[in-house]
């Protein structure tokens, strides 16, 4: 790819949707296709992550990298349309919505906190925030929701997986054999698989060294199943 790729959604018409360096584009027949780049966007910033709604409406965020300053923005992506919805973060993650489409959760890393807020599936507006977890010492980076409703989150630092009931309850703790998780998400024929991506980003030789499996993708059989992502309407 031109330019770093911080999210990727499926598409209903076909291909991909991918968060970029300068915008929104369509990824098909190996060809890219700028779908909407907002005003708002500083183009010395990158996407970060992103994913759809249950409607298909894809949420996004912005970061300063690697100063990460609180200067990033979230996005809601409808058709050839991106409306700024949240500002000053400093890296926008853990993007995900319950099983029903009715509680959004967001998180920015740095400040240690995930939030749940109620979704309105119509209008695809989130409100009511409220303090979902405070993953501590580890950061809140990417997440999955499974079909029981839990959320997954990759603990980045933090060496660890975890679940979160719906209410905000530490249920599982799955420990990694590197520092830095970044996503997971739930795969296999039957869902049942949890893959775990992990990064070497910013780490020094000697890290690399004590952890030499940092960057790989990892996969385990947590004994639920997930849920496939929604694609993007657009």
């Amino acid at each position: 790819m031109p330019e770093p790729v911080g999210s990727i959604a499926l598409r209903e018409s076909g291909g991909l949707l991918a968060a970029m360096q300068t915008g929104i584009f369509v990824f098909e027949n190996k060809k890219l296709e700028l779908l909407v780049a907002p005003p708002q966007h500083d183009k010395a910033q990158r996407f970060n992550d992103g994913r759809c709604d249950r409607q298909g409406r894809f949420w996004v965020g912005t970061l300063k990298d690697p100063e990460f300053t609180p200067t990033g923005l979230l996005f809601r992506v409808e058709g050839k349309t991106a409306r700024v919805e949240r500002s000053a973060i400093k890296i926008p993650n853990s993007l995900a919505w319950s099983p029903d489409g009715r509680t959004m959760y967001f998180a920015d890393s740095p400040r240690h906190k995930i939030w749940a807020f109620d979704y309105d599936t119509v209008r695809g507006e989130a409100r009511n925030e409220r303090v979902f977890a405070a993953p501590h010492p580890g950061f809140p980076d990417g997440s999955c929701v499974d079909a029981q409703g839990g959320l997954w989150n990759a603990q980045y630092g933090g060496a660890r997986v975890v679940r979160y009931t719906p209410d905000g309850k530490l249920e599982r703790v799955i420990e990694v054999p590197v520092k830095a998780p970044t996503c997971c998400c739930f795969g296999g024929e039957e869902l049942d698989t949890l893959y775990i991506t992990s990064a070497r980003y910013l780490m020094t030789p000697e890290q690399i060294a004590a952890a030499p499996h940092s960057g790989a993708l990892f996969a385990c059989i947590p004994g639920v199943k997930g849920l496939a992502d929604s694609a993007f309407a657009g």
